[in-house]
């Protein structure tokens, strides 16, 4: 069931700043006036701009961009994911907590966090969680083979890829988990898995997308030189919960059709979206390194090289190394 203040923000951000009587409130979600009053004085507290008119009712000034679930909530209409939201104004890790409730939790269930202490991405690296950013998990629990696992990864890629590109951007995905704008990574995707024998019990997705944070606070000089923000790029603030509310939205839709369609539609749309294919790379991965170019990629996620000496091969993980510059 949905949370009272949730509903109360939909009706009020539904009235477009119009007023809305407590009396109407209370009808449409069956609680006393009374109830509605506290609900809103909660609401003011945490710093929505709802205004008080005598005799005509609540009004929401404008809609604030935080990140609390409430507000979050009110912006989504999906199926399956961000039924429940859980946020933090600081945490360790979106994907520690998300793991640690996996089993307990909703499939859909999304864990967002102001700031990460944390934040990591593939092979232990740091990611850096500043405010500005946004850093969320979402649960997933698909009834499938842990050999699809990495499925997720790809559907996740073409959501953020094309949640960004709604807003102006060029963005495109770098095997295996990145997503770039003129060549600069703006996002990360971390996926982990909790299985047992060859099945899997959920899936952790991970995403952390440079939004309004500066450039300056994203570590060493080398990770800023190949860095970059939604921000930087267009040249003003986003709206977070503008951008969050596609993300979920695309996500859904993604995930549906991953577990209703054939893979290899959206396989194509991959590679279609990708920066990698037909570039030539350097892979370094677990007691092998490839060079070749990148042809290709398969339904297990594998990134398929064509090498001088060795013929094909197909990389299942591994440190993707090439040059980047701006898509025309």
């Amino acid at each position: 069931m949905e949370d009272q203040k949730t509903s109360i923000l939909k009706i009020l951000k539904k009235a477009e700043e119009d007023a809305v009587s407590g009396e109407y409130i209370g009808t449409v979600l069956k609680i006393s006036r009374t109830m509605v009053w506290k609900h809103i004085k909660l609401l003011q507290k945490q710093g929505y701009p709802i205004s008080s008119k005598p005799k005509l009712g609540y009004s929401l000034e404008y809609t604030p961009d935080n990140l609390y679930a409430e507000n979050l909530l009110s912006e989504l209409e999906t199926e399956i994911l961000g039924k429940k939201i859980l946020y933090y104004k600081e945490t360790n890790s979106t994907n520690d907590v998300a793991k640690k409730i996996a089993n307990i939790e909703k499939e859909g269930t999304v864990i967002v966090s102001e700031t990460q202490k944390k934040g990591r991405g593939r092979m232990g690296k740091v990611w850096y969680s500043d405010l500005g950013g946004m850093w969320l998990s979402v649960i997933l629990k698909p009834r499938t083979s842990i050999v699809n696992s990495s499925r997720i990864t790809l559907i996740s890629g073409i959501a953020v890829a094309r949640t960004i590109r709604s807003f102006g951007l060029d963005a495109s995905i770098k095997w295996p988990n990145d997503i770039l704008i003129n060549g600069k990574k703006v996002c990360g995707i971390l996926t982990e898995i909790g299985a047992e024998l060859d099945q899997l019990e959920f899936v952790v997705v991970g995403i952390g997308i440079n939004v309004n944070n500066d450039i300056q606070d994203l570590g060493d000089e080398e990770l800023r030189k190949n860095s970059t923000t939604l921000k930087k790029e267009l040249g003003y603030p986003i709206k977070k919960i503008d951008l969050f509310r596609v993300l979920l939205n695309n996500l859904d839709q993604y995930y549906i059709k991953f577990k209703s369609q054939p893979f290899q539609s959206i396989l194509q749309e991959w590679t279609e979206l990708s920066d990698t294919i037909g570039k030539e790379v350097s892979i370094s991965a677990p007691n092998m390194s490839i060079v070749g170019k990148a042809i290709n990629i398969t339904e297990r996620g594998s990134l398929v090289v064509q090498t001088k000496d060795s013929g094909t091969q197909e990389v299942i993980a591994g440190r993707c190394n090439y040059e980047t510059k701006q898509r025309k």
